[in-house]
């Protein structure tokens, strides 16, 4: 188990992936968007009593508490986070009753991967075991606990579609407990778990922020045993050149996603896991593999961001028909389980007026990306101060326009964006 401690009397917010010089990580070196400041406390248990024990600890002691995956949803502010950082050191994928008879050629099959599973390296496994359900979601940064958190989704499907159910700690209680796919509460980037951290949307709750009531322990998927999957998504449809719901072999449909999220921007740097606090958090083949693939945008400028920065905004019918004709609208539910509609934030921002590569300034260290107007990206030595006054840019300049608020996507730590 790794366990070190920073300076509690740290002054100085060094810039991006520096060292504090007191043997713990910046929160920069933990995260995609590459800027965070020093920690007191960082500890990444590897068997789950450590890892619970580490989180009854910080609780116990009243201490903050801020539980990492793979640091992709998360913009951490430039002064110290006086708590502590917990990263589940835990990566093992377990295929149960593979050798059952109810487990046919053709029929589904169970596995329970540990929290801190890389999210790439569990789809990487279930392709090359011929198990369909989750390589439309291929290049997903992050880890298998941070998943179900966020319900990720990507190019037609949904990591909740394949829960069967989560094993989680319970703060509260003081307990591990199983919760079913309905107790999880799963909804467009939301569960019942990120539920317990916001009052409202980008609103923390007083207790339970920056990390859920309940802390991921393992999630059981059950996918089907198929080499083929289909194709949900019109962008995938396209470049196969057939029609929405064809089937694929799922080999094919991972490497069209890893092409497309390419040439969005939408792929983290995979030469981030040189570093000494990321390695070992992705499987070394797999992470060769992305670096000769170069599964990374062109520019260096947009390889770190928290990918989508901003979530689709979901509306209720009366402002959907404020919105220009063109306007992207779909068929959604809203959060209080009435009908609403879905726009795109990427649209918004572009017709608001931010075009791909904006900067608010020319010499500004932050931007949104070349490639997809919904990736705000640090182009070198960005603070998180940086990041912020360009979302809030963006966010004036979207709800002036079209009476629209948009809200962040990632987790917000020592900083307000609402």
């Amino acid at each position: 188990m790794r366990d070190s401690f920073g300076s509690a009397n740290s002054s100085a917010v060094p810039r991006s992936g520096t060292d504090t010089g007191a043997g713990t990580p910046m929160l920069a070196d933990l995260t995609t968007i590459a800027v965070g400041g020093p920690v007191d406390r960082f500890i990444e248990p590897e068997t789950e009593e450590a890892f619970v024990s580490a989180v009854r600890d910080a609780d116990a002691a009243k201490l903050p508490l801020l539980t990492i995956g793979g640091g992709s949803n998360l913009l951490a502010g430039d002064e110290p986070f006086h708590g502590v950082v917990i990263r589940d050191g835990r990566r093992s994928i377990v295929v149960c009753g593979a050798k059952s008879s109810k487990f046919g050629e053709n029929g589904d099959v169970e596995i329970v991967a540990e929290a801190g599973v890389n999210w790439d390296d569990f789809v990487v496994f279930c392709v090359e075991s011929g198990f369909s359900g989750v390589e439309g979601l291929s290049g997903v940064p992050g880890t298998v606990g941070a998943s179900v958190v966020q319900n990720i989704g990507a190019y037609g499907q949904e990591v909740a579609s394949t829960v069967v159910s989560v094993c989680a700690f319970d703060r509260e209680a003081g307990v591990i407990c199983e919760l079913s796919r309905d107790d999880m509460r799963f909804g467009y980037r939301n569960s019942a778990l990120k539920s317990t951290m916001y009052k409202d949307p980008a609103m923390p709750a007083d207790h339970y922020f920056p990390t859920p009531r309940y802390v991921v322990l393992s999630v059981t998927f059950r996918l089907h045993r198929s080499d083929c999957g289909e194709v949900a998504f019109g962008q995938l449809a396209k470049a196969f050149g057939v029609d929405v719901g064809a089937t694929m072999p799922i080999a094919e449909i991972r490497r069209a996603v890893l092409q497309v999220r390419a040439a969005k921007g939408m792929l983290e740097d995979a030469r981030r896991y040189a570093s000494p606090w990321m390695l070992g958090c992705k499987d070394d083949r797999n992470v060769a593999q992305a670096i000769d693939a170069d599964m990374t945008a062109d520019a260096d400028y947009d390889r770190h961001s928290c990918g989508s920065f901003f979530m689709n905004p979901i509306l209720d019918e009366h402002q959907a028909a404020k919105l220009p004709a063109d306007a992207p609208q779909f068929d959604a539910v809203r959060s209080d389980g009435s009908r609403g509609i879905k726009t795109s934030a990427a649209w918004l921002i572009d017709h608001a007026g931010f075009a791909k590569g904006y900067k608010i300034r020319e010499n500004a260290h932050a931007g949104l990306s070349s490639l997809h107007t919904l990736a705000l990206t640090n182009r070198g030595g960005a603070t998180a101060d940086d990041i912020v006054q360009l979302a809030q840019v963006i966010q004036e300049g979207v709800e002036a326009t079209f009476g629209v608020r948009l809200v962040p996507e990632p987790v917000v730590v020592g900083m307000t964006l609402q």
